[in-house]
């Protein structure tokens, strides 16, 4: 084989390897960026559940499509705030919440009859209390979500408005275009808390 036919082999191999990564990497970005993204848990707001550093991979798609439930755990940006939060989601719309002797009840009008139900959380710690933070302690929810972390003791959540104080119209809830990813598994704990 002389110099000008190795050459030519070398130059088909190259453009096929080349070909190769440009696909891959399409493959990539678009999971990246239309699918998937992995996320990292700053701080332990959401211990026991998720620890501060685990590494975990969020589904982009299902905020955008489909259906957000009860104790779904979602990121977003809260209104007023630039960086995301990852919190769980409690309350849908057309419902009632209400707090009362550390407990949290789903209510479907403001009386205190059959209308209201207490929610068993099993994900929180035993020594977590849930109780009103920021002088409010019963939150119509008419439109968005009501989200809170499992770690109660750090409230910048939907009970205090996201940090900035329940006061006449700020918003507590969480609407649907500032979802930005559902958590969908957790990959990589931090082993520092085995």
């Amino acid at each position: 084989m002389n110099s000008s036919q190795r050459f030519k082999n070398f130059l088909a191999d190259l453009f096929d390897m080349l070909s190769f990564l440009v696909f891959v990497g399409g493959i990539v970005l678009f999971v990246r960026f239309f699918v998937a993204n992995p996320y990292t848990v700053v701080w332990a707001s959401m211990s026991p559940t998720f620890e501060e550093n685990d590494f975990i991979i969020v589904d982009k798609i299902t905020p955008r499509f489909g259906e957000l439930n009860r104790w779904d755990v979602i990121v977003f940006v809260p209104p007023g705030k630039t960086i995301p939060y990852i919190k769980r989601v409690i309350w849908l719309p057309g419902e009632i919440v209400k707090l009362k002797d550390n407990g949290i009840y789903i209510c479907k009008d403001w009386t205190w009859d059959d209308q209201c139900s207490k929610l068993e959380e099993d994900y929180i710690a035993d020594y977590v209390n849930t109780e009103s933070r920021c002088g409010k302690d019963e939150f119509p929810i008419e439109s968005g979500l009501f989200v809170m972390w499992d770690n109660r003791w750090f409230s910048t959540d939907s009970l205090c408005c996201f940090g900035i104080g329940c006061y006449d119209d700020a918003n507590y809830t969480v609407p649907s275009n500032y979802i930005i990813w559902k958590v969908y598994v957790r990959i990589i704990p931090n082993f520092s808390s085995f």
